[in-house]
């Protein structure tokens, strides 16, 4: 029996009833703010009190084990078909500073979806990407099947996958879950089997070059409250480079270890920019460290490689920020050589992906933890996941693209204290659909600067390309 609308079936002796509906509001739609049905309170406890299992008699005079009694004129709703159906009808895209895209989809009913379609650097060919499968699939679709819609735009092409298309899909999906979230005033945590935990560990990236930056800034951000610091291990490192690229890492490392307490952990980002003939030696060096994990230690075409640098290292291995969907996940954590996972919500596919990723991992005894170095619909898709997946470790904090970033970008949501650290947990967002009132005046407005942004061309010392 669903409580979506006050819906009630009658048993009598002689079976299951037909649900009726009083001809004056048989094709009544819910509309926001009235979803359940003309008179119905927003929260069915309210009209029932001892909802869902609330006992009486009809309004027939027959009894109804575990149904309440009710006048004639009450409005009475199938149970099978507990949602009206919706359709989509429009959708807008805002390109936003410093690198970010805001999806906007819109349905027939006025309720709003956001999500945020991502690739860093790729932003007008992800833009693309989202017309073309808005305009095949989505338009005229119901928002509500969100499964349906998600294989359309996967299995519904010849070519899948890739970094383009699962951005594409990962930005809509997440605003189908957050309309369905608003039509049924949930967080979208209560439809995927509700929260796991009462609030979520958050950790904090810090740059600098020097190892006396690096220290400065962790000392900063552990006043602040956070207790997970993550720093990148080097820039351009060629295929086997000189020991004095090995002191600089580990002098960073050194540097903050010593700058902070011990129950502070710091995980190291290899952002999959260094060879595995190196990865392997840096590894072992930076193993006496007791870092909390390292983080892609080899591109994302070399993860076979992997076997290779577990055997160097007791350190826990994390990587998945540029795999983009279940079947890339599949092999890396088969092989067990993977401790930590970690998709991201703009990248691989939503909030519909990111789920199954996070029970496969859990199948293979991995943790999860969040890639989100995006903006605040992003990093509210993924507090929602976090906050209901058994495995979940830790989610990345803050929208700092650089050392110089500001926190200006807070200005696109309304209610932007669902994002405040303290002691470093985020509270667990309470709001229906992903949590977050956008500011869509505001967006408008700085969707007018241009926000193109592309990762820089690193070359090492003699010309050749280096990985950024």
């Amino acid at each position: 029996m669903s409580g979506i609308y006050e819906i009630y079936t009658f048993i009598s002796d002689s079976g299951v009833d037909n649900a009726r509906l009083t001809s004056s509001e048989s094709s009544y739609r819910p509309l926001p703010g009235d979803w359940r049905g003309p008179e119905a309170s927003r929260n069915p406890r309210q009209r029932c009190p001892s909802f869902p299992l609330p006992c009486g008699r009809g309004s027939n005079g027959s009894a109804n084990s575990g149904m309440p009694a009710h006048r004639d004129e009450r409005t009475y709703y199938d149970a099978r078909y507990p949602i009206a159906p919706m359709e989509i009808i429009d959708y807008e895209m805002f390109q936003v500073p410093p690198r970010w895209l805001f999806l906007k989809i819109t349905t027939d009913e006025g309720v709003v979806g956001w999500g945020e379609p991502l690739v860093e650097g790729s932003t007008r060919t992800v833009k693309q990407a989202v017309t073309d499968l808005m305009d095949q699939f989505l338009m005229g679709a119901d928002p509500l099947r969100i499964e349906d819609n998600w294989q359309s735009m996967y299995r519904g092409i010849f070519y899948r996958g890739g970094p383009i298309l699962m951005a594409a899909i990962a930005g809509i999906d997440q605003a189908l879950w957050d309309i369905k979230g608003r039509v049924l005033d949930v967080p979208v945590y209560d439809l995927l089997g509700g929260r796991t935990r009462d609030r979520l560990k958050v950790f904090r990236w810090i740059g600098g070059k020097r190892p006396d930056d690096v220290a400065t800034e962790a000392e900063s951000m552990v006043e602040a409250g956070y207790d997970v610091l993550k720093i990148d291990a080097a820039e351009r490192v060629a295929h086997v480079d000189t020991p004095d690229t090995i002191t600089h890492v580990v002098d960073r490392i050194a540097e903050i270890r010593s700058s902070v307490d011990d129950d502070v952990r710091i995980a190291v980002d290899f952002r999959g920019r260094i060879s595995v003939a190196m990865a392997k030696r840096l590894a072992d060096t930076i193993d006496p460290y007791q870092i909390m994990f390292i983080e892609e230690p080899t591109p994302p075409e070399k993860v076979s490689h992997l076997p290779e640098i577990t055997k160097h290292t007791t350190t826990p291995i994390a990587t998945g920020d540029r795999l983009y969907n279940r079947w890339q996940f599949d092999p890396v954590l088969r092989d067990g050589n993977v401790d930590i996972v970690q998709p991201n919500l703009s990248h691989t596919g939503g909030i519909s992906e990111v789920h199954r990723i996070a029970s496969s991992a859990e199948t293979s005894g991995a943790a999860v933890a969040l890639n989100c170095p995006h903006g605040p619909i992003a990093m509210a898709a993924a507090m929602q996941i976090a906050s209901c997946i058994s495995n979940f470790l830790v989610l990345e904090h803050g929208f700092a693209i650089d050392q110089n970033a500001s926190s200006e970008v807070y200005n696109y949501i309304q209610n932007d204290s669902v994002f405040q650290m303290e002691d470093g947990y985020v509270e667990i967002p309470e709001r229906p659909g992903l949590g977050v009132d956008i500011d869509e005046s505001t967006v408008r407005d700085l969707a007018q600067e241009n926000a193109n942004w592309n990762n820089p061309l690193w070359r090492h010392k003699d010309g050749s390309v280096a990985e950024w």
